[in-house]
């Protein structure tokens, strides 16, 4: 089958490190590490595994920072490579192994990526804290290897296939994937809104175990990508009818932060600061640094970029106790400042992922959820998928991916049936 892989190394960190911005030449040159291969199918390791043909998949803004090396480096333990790449995966069910009673052949499924305990081979009672608890994105054996051995091999360490040497990712023409990773997608929905169901998962996941502030009290988004536009639309799919100022950098995306439920649009800079005084905060110049405030402010504000820029906004726009929810990759920074962490006593997490969920009195996993959402509010979800491309335009597609400003791209997929 034709796929796209990656494998990382010491030189192309130090080449990526050494152009310092998002290029073509470092994200898919010759010396990237990305490569468009024919490699043999996968084939079932057991009978709770599926095989897929993938419909489509996503490229993230994690891939992006993962490809040039921008990204920490402290996730590296937890991963393996080569790996076929593609976390946000549309499939359909081609071979069913005998203990998949969930599913036939021809439907279309989601696939939550994330490697569990379950998944790696392990009994129940060996399973880790956070597998057991249902919080398999935390899965705490993520640097081990498994019992369960692919193609005559131990399984690799890792903490999402996509970035797993044992289980392809999306980009690729199919994948395998356990019965506990699908989810059936709804007749009513698209494949384009299907395939956002990976990033709808993790802004979902952060908005059902944030409690909503009071109607008369605003929430602010940070960022434009999928996963803030939504955020946007998760906040109102959930019953928050409070005003969302959405700041947006450009056009195209505050077109999609009104349609999914912004009141609000602004600009980083001076228009998001008149927000900050609109809600009744005082502004105050310190002797050097950035203008700080008192009084007003955001009692809840998600930052879905989680730059040194984004975080430092967050961190004075926010009102006493109020809370911050990092969705971002943020990773190292220099010269963050975090006095005001405790001088207005914040309450700050991150989340990553999806799991169970309480909703609606019941326990579900987070897809299921954001499909029965998807189906009730009807909202125009499809529009986020801005460019498709297929296999063999894998590198262009990750240069429209990289430059969204140029291209003015939101979600970029790849279709390996094209």
């Amino acid at each position: 089958m034709r796929a796209v892989t990656f494998d990382v190394s010491v030189p192309r960190f130090l080449l990526a490190k050494s152009v310092g911005r998002v290029t073509d030449s470092v994200l898919y040159g010759a010396f990237s590490g990305v490569k468009l291969v024919d490699r043999p199918a996968p084939t079932l390791p057991g009978a709770e595994w599926v095989r897929l043909e993938v419909l489509l998949a996503g490229i993230c803004g994690t891939d992006i920072g993962n490809l040039t090396y921008s990204a920490s480096p402290a996730m590296e333990p937890f991963g393996s490579f080569p790996a076929v790449l593609g976390h946000e995966i549309l499939g359909r069910v081609v071979e069913v192994g005998a203990e998949v009673p969930q599913v036939a052949v021809g439907q279309r499924v989601a696939v939550d990526p994330y490697v569990h305990c379950r998944i790696r081979g392990w009994s129940g009672s060996d399973w880790c804290g956070s597998c057991a608890d249902g919080r398999h994105a935390t899965c705490e054996r993520a640097g081990d290897e498994g019992p369960l051995r692919i193609d005559g091999a131990p399984f690799a360490p890792g903490t999402i296939q996509g970035y797993h040497r044992s289980l392809p990712g999306g980009w690729g023409q199919e994948v395998i994937a356990h019965r506990s990773q699908l989810f059936p997608v709804p007749d009513a929905l698209d494949d384009r809104t299907a395939a956002l169901t990976e990033p709808i998962g993790i802004a979902l996941h952060a908005v059902l175990n944030t409690p909503h502030p009071h109607p008369s009290d605003p929430v602010l988004v940070l960022g434009s990508c999928p996963i803030a536009l939504a955020t946007i639309w998760s906040l109102r799919a959930t019953g928050f009818t409070g005003e969302i100022v959405a700041q947006i950098k450009r056009d195209h995306e505050a077109a999609m932060a009104r349609a999914l439920g912004a009141s609000t649009i602004v600009r980083p800079g001076d228009e998001a600061r008149e927000a900050m005084v609109g809600t009744g905060a005082s502004a105050y110049m310190p002797l050097v640094g950035d203008e700080v405030y008192a009084g007003g402010g955001f009692p809840l504000i998600y930052d879905c970029v989680g730059s040194r820029a984004t975080l430092s906004q967050a961190l004075r726009y926010a009102t006493p106790r109020g809370r911050l929810v990092v969705l971002g990759c943020a990773a190292e920074m220099k010269n963050l400042d975090l006095t005001f962490l405790w001088a207005r006593e914040l309450d700050v997490r991150g989340f990553t992922g999806y799991g169970r969920e309480q909703f609606r009195g019941e326990t579900r996993h987070t897809y299921e959820i954001a499909h029965e959402l998807l189906v009730e509010m009807a909202a125009p979800m499809d529009q986020l998928v801005t460019h498709v491309f297929p296999l063999s335009e894998a590198k262009r597609a990750l240069g429209v991916a990289g430059n969204r400003r140029k291209w003015k791209s939101v979600k970029v997929l790849l279709d390996p049936t094209a």
